[in-house]
């Protein structure tokens, strides 16, 4: 058991986690100052990168997600800047107290969220971050790292998820790994379905480009990757140090994580062709348009 916990607590994210779905009130004004400090020292009037963080009423991650932002190592000029996405609870305060400038967008949606940021933006490059996830010190360095090499457009990194009494790091690891190796085989052929938003990053004349997309409901960022291989190659970091780690979303409206993996597998196995092929037509589905009549 000692091992264990030592073990546990030597991972890079455990400090951020004690402010974790915490609502703002209880996070310490020292803490709230130091962050403030460390943002202001990251901030550059002349930005190679842009660093922005969506949000909808995420009052109780959003602390912890740019408290491990404002500790990053990184040798590239940025701006971190917020979109709060009409929230009703505090989310822009929090932005307000940690001193990140930041955008209202009233229009509800992951797409219209991240285009807000994209327009917004004054780096070369444009770094995704979503509110309820936390990023290693080293995480932006090696995204922009990845992007600087020829003839590349997009990268995409990977992502775990937090360890409690329902989800162990056994049950974690082997979820992970399954889906990792998938995610890798899938995309030599179909880079944009194995792109993920809360850890991608590309340059910003060509998103400008291709826009981002806001009449659907999900996968504004597999459309975004799509187009934007034409120009150029998106290609998948395997770096741990550029590991993100996050809460469960979408995969713990499937129950148990045994359930969540069997439901994966079994939709996985019933499109598994279209790994072997690349595709040039983007088709919709019905069901993901958020207006169906247009």
């Amino acid at each position: 058991m000692v091992g264990y916990k030592k073990y546990t607590m030597e991972k890079w994210y455990e400090k951020y986690l004690i402010m974790y779905d915490k609502p703002f009130n209880v996070v310490p004004e020292s803490l709230v100052k130091e962050v403030r400090h460390n943002m202001d020292r990251l901030q550059s009037n002349k930005p190679e990168v842009t660093i922005s963080v969506i949000a909808y009423n995420e009052e109780k991650h959003l602390f912890a997600c740019l408290w491990s932002l404002s500790e990053m190592i990184c040798k590239y000029p940025v701006e971190i800047i917020g979109v709060d996405n009409d929230s009703k609870d505090c989310t822009s305060e929090i932005f307000e107290a940690v001193g990140i400038p930041f955008f209202k967008e009233y229009k509800h949606s992951c797409g219209h969220a991240r285009l807000c940021g994209l327009n917004h933006a004054n780096g070369k490059f444009h770094v995704n971050i979503d509110a309820d996830t936390m990023y290693p010190p080293h995480y932006v360095d090696i995204m922009i790292n990845s992007l600087k090499k020829r003839n590349v457009v997009g990268a995409s990194s990977l992502w775990s998820y937090i360890s409690d009494k329902q989800h162990s790091q056994i049950k974690l690891f082997f979820y992970e790994l399954t889906r990792d190796i998938f995610l890798y085989i899938q995309a030599f052929k179909r880079p944009e379905l194995s792109v993920r938003g809360l850890v991608f990053a590309y340059k910003v004349d060509v998103a400008r480009k291709v826009g981002i997309r806001t009449d659907i409901i999900r996968g504004e960022d597999g459309y975004l990757a799509f187009q934007l291989k034409k120009f150029g190659r998106i290609i998948f970091v395997r770096n741990k140090e550029a590991r993100a780690v996050t809460g469960y979303g979408t995969v713990g409206v499937d129950g148990s994580m045994f359930n969540s993996f069997k439901v994966r597998i079994i939709n996985s196995m019933k499109v598994i062709g279209r790994i072997f092929y690349s595709k040039s037509k983007y088709e919709d589905r019905d069901d993901n348009l958020i207006n169906k009549d247009k």
